[in-house]
């Protein structure tokens, strides 16, 4: 991966850094080069990142923290109750928590946990866990999103064999922003844990809006195969203090702190998890970040409508496009144009997935991608 930046100027393509951005990469914010934020102007739509930053009470938490900085967070008394204070937020037990350094962590020790078998998952979907899984040749089995590109539940379910170890949902889905019916998904993970290991992927659940906001958060306490991921990168605006956790029976967490787990939350500093508790506290904050990613949304969503672009319905803070008549590489395009996204191919249909900034962004993305599309 080429990461110098007198290059990336230069050059000012997604295949001169390497990217070679194809459908399964979209999901995957461990594709995108690094140092990209250095480019003067850059509108950064790769990541599904918060544009607003993380919240005020998040900020004061840190800045407090700074004297204990110093210290392991075993040495650290505010820190202590930590796991349980997330538990409790959560209507968890203790014991049912797995703090790790981001999602990302999570994902790639759970591929390790369950690397005795094969993993099912959707195709396309946020692809570190299958990542990993493949490097250490364990089978993946893809199983395509329906027409309409959301999780197709019942080929998962269809795909599960007596060597499969673990089936990976998540909702809203990444790349796609789909999101699933909660009475649907539920009789899907009681169905298949019946079978095999379970894992909900909750990363957006907090931008989706009610009916289908519901968390599965609450099943892992009396069944031992459904695990329930979340992370502070996304609503909370935290992606670069690196925070997330696991949710699931006691029995399960056990075993997996015994094997993979047990250093996890040591990886976490100090500063992220006070900011992780203050943020809990700061529903104000993401209830203004959930409504102004509305906004911004339904803004793009309509001034690509009238460029003859329809989104797939999104309950995140990303849009799926397809642009079945663009010419060329959209993403390499945009990018010339200073303007970092994510494009690709599934089969011969073409595709773009544009992260939501704040309005003043996303005008400014309409105003840049609107000659290339009016062509």
């Amino acid at each position: 991966m080429v990461t110098n930046r007198r290059l990336f100027l230069k050059q000012g393509t997604l295949a001169a850094l390497g990217l070679g951005v194809g459908l399964k990469s979209m999901a995957g914010e461990d594709y995108l080069p690094y140092h990209i934020p250095g480019a003067k102007g850059l509108l950064n739509l790769g990541s599904n990142e918060n544009p607003y930053g993380i919240s005020p009470k998040a900020k004061l938490a840190i800045s407090n923290m700074m004297q204990e900085a110093n210290r392991y967070q075993f040495n650290v008394a505010s820190l202590q109750s930590f796991a349980d204070d997330l538990a409790s937020y959560y209507q968890v037990s203790p014991g049912q928590v797995l703090i790790t350094a981001g999602s990302g962590e999570g994902l790639g020790l759970l591929a390790r946990y369950f690397s005795n078998g094969n993993i099912v998952v959707a195709n396309p979907s946020f692809n570190i866990l299958q990542n990993t899984a493949r490097k250490i040749g364990t089978e993946v089995i893809d199983v395509p999103v329906t027409s309409n590109k959301s999780v197709d539940l019942q080929k998962m379910l269809s795909a599960i064999n007596d060597k499969t170890k673990l089936v990976y949902v998540v909702n809203p889905n990444n790349p796609t922003g789909t999101v699933l019916a909660p009475d649907a998904l539920n009789s899907f993970v009681l169905e298949a844990s019946k079978k095999t290991a379970v894992l909900i992927d909750e990363a957006y659940i907090d931008f989706v809006n009610s009916p289908n906001n519901k968390s599965l958060i609450a099943l892992p306490a009396t069944n031992e195969n459904v695990l329930v991921m979340r992370t502070f990168s996304k609503i909370h605006g935290m992606a670069g203090l690196r925070i997330g956790f696991i949710v699931g029976h006691p029995s399960l967490i056990e075993k997996l702190d015994k094997n993979l787990f047990s250093s996890a939350q040591m990886c976490v500093s100090n500063l992220t998890l006070a900011s992780a508790l203050a943020s809990l506290k700061d529903e104000d904050h993401r209830k203004a970040s959930r409504e102004k990613n509305d906004a911004a949304k339904n803004f793009t969503i309509k001034s690509l409508a009238t460029l003859g672009l329809t989104a797939v319905p999104s309950g995140t803070n990303f849009i799926f496009v397809p642009i079945p008549s663009y010419r060329g590489d959209f993403a390499q395009d945009m990018l010339a144009k200073n303007v970092l996204l994510r494009a690709g191919k599934s089969g011969d249909e073409k595709w773009t997935r544009i992260s939501i900034g704040t309005m003043d962004e996303m005008q400014r993305f309409i105003s840049i991608v609107k000659p290339s599309l009016s062509n």
